[in-house]
């Protein structure tokens, strides 16, 4: 039996709970205000939410001090029971959904989980919750604006996932450098990576368009910086498009393909994610300031959305990304067995010339390896970003506007020589 929480542990227990309840039930009532049938009674609001939260966590106190844990169970049945009441009454005037109904049994036992000291547990749900209830609109712009394609793709995926995932072999095969090819932690990778674009899949469908050229620069570059930077260069061409404005997009592109380089290291390697802290953030903060000085300079303001972006979860360039990830994984380890620091470079340099994620994420796995410096994998993974923004910019220096040739050598400067310096200094 564990022993009973002091006086100022239960405070704190029950302070979250009043907090956390608070927060949802707050928005619960500014959601209630802002629908059309707002002069209809709410059955749970601000108060009610605080209550039904301090209520879960009362219980497990009770259910505690008493020795039963039948209290925590009746008191969730007498909540659930007011919860149905409440729904018929609601269903009779017409009001069917469930939304709040299933939120406050949630908020009941989220305040279960602050009386047992979850406390961080209980907030990340509490957050999440009332940040789902607050993307209501967002949700069904975004039902009305995904495609058939797109829902049988990503269900083909997770289907395809939850099936194959399980029967592939958790080990590898051969001889070094094979022994690097396990096909169920290849999946997981494609996994992975998908879902990060998949991100920005679906903001940029949540966007829309017409919407402002930094905007779609951003959310292209988090969903594919290729897709963004070919159709951007096209989009150059054309008389109407301004030059000034194209290339912050672009850059602001760069800026969100470093965000997700982070996210993919910080997932896959805390460790490496501390040698690059400073490389990332140095190449982040000045190109992002660049890119955003340019884009404050461009008279542009909104566009038409660019980018004929693909279903990541759709199953060919899942398959092809992991076939990619597999054979740059292969190179990068063989070239470390045979040439050492000088040949994980000299892979990095070549992986890139395909794609950042896929380099990016088997340096990251190489990273755990003990006999290889952490130090040497941070600069071959700088070398890897600084020659993918090169590549993009030679594709953009063909493709695009003579105009656009100026900013993005200032941009390229300004995200690559910070890295590559601090990578090596470091």
């Amino acid at each position: 039996m564990e022993p009973s929480p002091s006086f100022a542990a239960l405070a704190l227990r029950l302070s979250a709970a009043l907090a956390i309840g608070l927060m949802i039930g707050l928005q619960r009532e500014f959601a209630h205000r802002q629908e059309q049938n707002a002069r209809a009674g709410l059955f749970a609001g601000a108060r009610t939410f605080t209550l039904i939260c301090l209520l879960g966590a009362i219980s497990g106190l009770a259910a505690e001090l008493l020795q039963t844990p039948w209290i925590v169970l009746l008191t969730l049945a007498a909540v659930g029971a007011l919860l149905s009441i409440a729904h018929f009454i609601g269903a009779q005037r017409g009001d069917i959904g469930l939304t709040t109904e299933i939120a406050a049994l949630l908020t009941f036992l989220i305040g279960l989980l602050c009386y047992h000291n979850q406390l961080v547990l209980a907030a990340a749900i509490g957050v999440a919750l009332t940040w789902l209830l607050a993307l209501k609109p967002q949700t069904r712009l975004l039902a009305e604006r995904i495609s058939r394609e797109d829902v049988f793709a990503t269900l083909k995926f997770g289907l395809i996932t939850a099936v194959l995932l399980p029967l592939l072999p958790d080990r590898s095969y051969g001889p070094p450098p094979l022994d690097v090819l396990v096909p169920r932690e290849i999946w997981l990778m494609v996994v992975f990576v998908s879902a990060l674009s998949f991100l920005g899949y679906v903001l940029d469908k949540l966007l829309g368009a017409p919407r402002s050229l930094g905007v779609t620069g951003f959310v292209g570059g988090l969903a594919s910086s290729t897709a963004l930077t070919l159709s951007l260069s096209r989009k150059s061409r054309e008389e109407a498009a301004p030059p000034t404005g194209i290339a912050a997009a672009l850059l602001l592109g760069w800026a969100a393909l470093l965000v997700r380089l982070v996210l993919i290291v910080a997932v896959l390697s805390p460790a490496l994610l501390g040698h690059l802290a400073l490389p990332l953030g140095a190449a982040l903060g000045i190109g992002g300031l660049y890119s955003l000085w340019l884009y404050r300079q461009s008279t542009t303001q909104a566009a038409e959305a660019p980018t004929a972006l693909q279903n990541p979860f759709a199953l060919k360039p899942a398959l092809l990304f992991g076939l990619l990830y597999a054979l740059v994984l292969l190179l990068t380890h063989a070239a470390r067995l045979h040439l050492g620091a000088s040949g994980l470079y000299l892979s990095a340099l070549l992986g890139s010339l395909a794609g950042l994620n896929a380099i990016a994420v088997s340096l990251a796995q190489l990273s755990h390896n003990p006999a290889l410096p952490i130090s040497v994998v941070a600069q071959a993974l700088s070398i890897a970003l600084v020659t993918n923004l090169i590549v993009q910019t030679a594709l953009i220096w063909i493709l695009g506007a003579h105009a656009l040739r100026r900013p993005l050598m200032a941009g390229l400067f300004a995200y690559a020589l910070p890295a590559l310096l601090f990578a090596w200094l470091l």
